[in-house]
């Protein structure tokens, strides 16, 4: 996945002796003090996980990010999970991708015995049912087979959070 441009600049207040200590602990661990300081403030899993909806938030046609999501999401053990999505996505996304987003969080979340977040909660179903399949003698199917979580979102699909089609 491409990193997002840095564009902003964060100035922190510390005494010389902090300073030093993070210079440090930055030398120590093979990185310069801003890679080091984001990596304690902004854990590897909660960056791949805004990471990904950046990407998410800029394709044309998502199934190629929807399933780089997937991977991460079914990768992450519960503490990397709860790290991951703590924060709602910063990225805009459609109102079907947040719905999609959402859906597979809360699937993930509940494979892995997590809390689910609140930010899911938030997001407003789609008003319109949306098929994962244009065959009109799919719809039965998707409608009885789709994970809770999307049905819940109007989402119907045959495979979910872990599963690939």
């Amino acid at each position: 996945m491409n990193r997002p441009a840095k564009l902003s600049q964060l100035q922190v207040r510390v005494s010389e002796a902090e300073k030093s200590a993070i210079r440090r602990a930055a030398q120590q661990a093979g990185m310069d003090m801003s890679a080091y300081v984001l990596s304690r403030v902004l854990p590897a899993p909660a960056a791949a996980f805004q990471e990904a909806m950046t990407a998410l938030s800029g394709a044309a046609e998502p199934s190629f990010e929807l399933a780089e999501l997937n991977s991460l999401l079914s990768g992450l053990t519960a503490s990397e999970l709860r790290q991951a999505i703590a924060t709602e996505p910063q990225a805009a996304l459609s109102s079907f991708l947040a719905n999609y987003v959402a859906a597979m969080c809360e699937t993930a979340c509940n494979m892995r015995g997590v809390p689910v977040p609140a930010w899911t909660r938030r997001t407003e179903p789609l008003p319109e049912p949306v098929f994962g399949s244009a065959l009109p003698s799919l719809r039965l199917y998707l409608l009885t087979r789709s994970p809770a979580p999307f049905r819940r979102r109007n989402i119907f699909i045959d495979s979910s959070v872990g599963e690939q089609v």
